[in-house]
């Protein structure tokens, strides 16, 4: 079993083009996974990694890089740098440096062509901080590499990030910074599973990851907290697994009491047993636990029109639920008709909190929500792990209420981060 994860995380490695590993591990790696059948290489094209350009990144630890889509389609955008920067195109072709802190401006010129600085260029350009410098854009701080990859008339912003300082820039947009310790670490060891397995499965060349709730919220790794580093640098490595295998580690802000099979969230799902559901009584605490809302009849109606029913809405109920009071389905009724509708989807188009209804009803100007829990009710619940920690309970015992039969691995067993 220990060989199949060993197996399965070198083909992540070998895939992600690890910044620092030596081009003859890579080549043995991918000789070694190929040779067993295990590796499709035309099932993920990347973008060419080039050299560093700085004589210090050999001090930045070994890990494994994600690409981060920071912004599509820019016309013009204002890069500031605390210090030296190197700016170079993939190829290397065309390379200066910068040594004093300022500002680049970037530019879209049209026809593919893009200008950073004084450089301009048909492909890619690369800024590489050195070590100690960041890179600020959109008020956030980025310690990776940020690649300038032309799009037409415009360009988009790539983060080329390490693993762990990722992280760093996840932790304290999805669960607070001031949390306790042992909740941090819970969520580190998820957001980090998450990460991996998403890489498992990219389809765009030239990034891996949205910086927003698409994937999960990124706001660059140069701003640190204290105590979100404490929790990563702890963890390092740590990841969940089931039958040796990554999956898929959701979670989310409150489950009102319980959480739920994914297929309750996600219906063409595989069912595994640490997404299968799992108590949750430390919730209770937070603001998120019961909600009421009402929603306008005309973002309602909207929603209805565009799933094929127009008319006025007459009325809304629950037609099917999981055993933990999680609505699955929702029977929408207009005076042209009715249809049955994930819940999920009428949560996101309408902003319900959550599915778990336990009161609604369809007045004149609007409809009256009452529920519990925040979110989509699946693996872990944040709150909960607050509350957990808040109790005593440490992460392992944290990660092993919420996604009950996962193992903890750490993948620096396997590949040498």
């Amino acid at each position: 079993m220990k060989n199949l994860l060993r197996l399965h995380l070198l083909l992540i490695c070998t895939l992600l083009f690890c910044a620092c590993a030596a081009p003859s591990k890579r080549a043995a790696l991918t000789a070694q996974t190929a040779a067993k059948g295990q590796i499709d290489s035309s099932a993920l094209t990347r973008a060419p990694e080039p050299q560093s350009q700085d004589p210090q990144a050999k001090r930045r630890p070994k890990d494994v890089t994600v690409r981060v889509l920071l912004a599509e389609k820019q016309k013009s955008a204002s890069i500031k740098h605390t210090g030296k920067v190197y700016i170079y195109t993939l190829n290397l072709d065309k390379k200066y440096k910068i040594s004093a802190p300022g500002t680049l401006s970037v530019k879209a010129l049209g026809g593919g062509k893009i200008q950073v600085g004084t450089l301009q260029s048909d492909k890619t350009i690369v800024l590489e901080p050195a070590v100690n410098t960041l890179l600020v854009w959109n008020k956030n701080s980025y310690s990776g590499k940020i690649f300038i990859i032309p799009a037409g008339n415009a360009f988009h912003l790539v983060e080329h990030a390490p693993l762990e300082t990722y992280l760093y820039g996840v932790l304290p947009y999805e669960m607070s910074y001031s949390w306790p310790l042992e909740a941090l670490k819970a969520q580190a060891v998820a957001a980090r599973t998450y990460t991996l397995k998403t890489l498992e499965n990219v389809k765009n060349q030239n990034f891996d990851v949205f910086s927003d709730v698409r994937s999960q919220m990124y706001k660059g790794g140069g701003k640190q907290y204290d105590s979100v580093k404490k929790a990563v640098d702890e963890t390092r490595g740590e990841v969940l697994t089931y039958e040796d295998k990554l999956f898929y580690t959701y979670y989310h802000a409150n489950c009102g009491g319980a959480t739920d099979d994914v297929r309750s969230w996600n219906p063409s799902a595989v069912s595994i047993k640490p997404l299968s559901g799992a108590s949750c009584k430390t919730d209770s605490h937070s603001t998120s636990y019961k909600w009421q809302m009402n929603i306008s009849r005309a973002k309602v109606e909207n929603y209805a029109k565009s799933v094929g029913l127009p008319g006025s809405l007459k009325s809304i109920k629950i037609s099917r639920k999981t055993d933990t009071g999680r609505a699955t389905n929702l029977t929408i009724r207009t005076s042209k008709g009715s249809k049955t509708v994930p819940c999920g989807k009428f949560r996101l188009a309408t902003g319900i909190r959550s599915c778990k209804i336990t009161k609604l009803s369809v007045r004149k100007n609007d409809v009256h929500f009452e529920g519990k829990g925040y979110g989509h009710g699946i693996g872990m619940c944040q709150d909960g792990a607050n509350g957990m920690a808040q109790d005593g309970k440490n992460y392992k015992k944290i990660l092993k209420n919420y996604y009950p039969g996962s193992e903890i691995k750490n993948i620096s067993d396997y590949y040498g981060i």
